[in-house]
């Protein structure tokens, strides 16, 4: 089997991402830190997850994210599971962060999308069946 083990993001400003991902996933914590130089411009890093996956953000980030309305290649965004999405909307907009577009109207998935502060698009979802078929339904 295989799995995502961690998302590699390189933001602005650690502190500032570090309270949107906080408020998402407030059972995740700093995993480990440091800091190095990438390509000869130091940076601060750390890993922010659980014991089994994990999001990196490197600070110093400069320029503008990718645009979510073009059709340039690269990350459009990545998704989340929850298993309560009411919540997770609470804990985000009260940090301060707007819900950024609704989800799609299917049967056996509710989900929403937020930008984290810099500008990348999260999707956050939450499943109400178990059962592949149905969670896992295309619409023809």
């Amino acid at each position: 089997m295989l799995r995502i083990e961690h998302i590699n993001l390189v933001v602005e400003d650690l502190d500032r991402a570090l309270l949107f991902y906080r408020a998402a996933m407030p059972h995740w914590r700093v995993r480990g830190k440091g800091s190095d130089t990438w390509h000869g411009k130091p940076r601060n890093w750390l890993h922010f997850g659980d014991d089994y996956q994990y999001i990196t953000l490197n600070d110093n980030g400069e320029g503008n994210p990718r645009d979510l309305t073009g059709h340039s290649s690269g990350l459009a965004h990545f998704g989340i599971v929850t298993d309560n999405l009411d919540a997770l909307i609470v804990r985000v907009t009260e940090a301060g962060f707007p819900i950024h577009k609704p989800g799609s109207d299917e049967p056996h998935r509710n989900n929403v999308y937020f930008l984290d502060p810099d500008g990348v698009e999260v999707e956050f979802s939450q499943y109400t069946s178990d059962l592949p078929e149905l969670r896992n339904y295309y619409p023809d």
